[in-house]
């Protein structure tokens, strides 16, 4: 199973989102749905941040960046969003 993570990344830490990991980034939050399929992972992810208000609550020196990864890798510390 996958899950998708949004990371929300400083521009003045890592200036390539490229590089926006699970280690860097400023916040990390979990979609509050597994997938099989990384294409689903992704569509779902997106999904969810066009339903929420996160992206209005960012500042012009912060970015998205989603992705998907093994569920068993995930900790749970990292918080649901909701």
């Amino acid at each position: 199973m996958l899950t998708g993570l949004v990371l929300i990344c400083s521009l003045a830490g890592t200036p390539d989102i490229r590089v926006c990991s699970r280690n860097n980034a400023a916040m990390v939050m979990r979609i509050p749905a597994d997938c099989v399929h990384p294409v689903p992972c992704f569509m779902h992810g997106q999904a969810f941040l066009l339903a929420i208000s996160i992206g209005q609550e960012l500042s012009e020196s912060e970015r998205i960046k989603v992705i998907c990864v093994a569920t068993q890798t995930v900790g749970a510390s990292i918080r649901v969003l909701d």
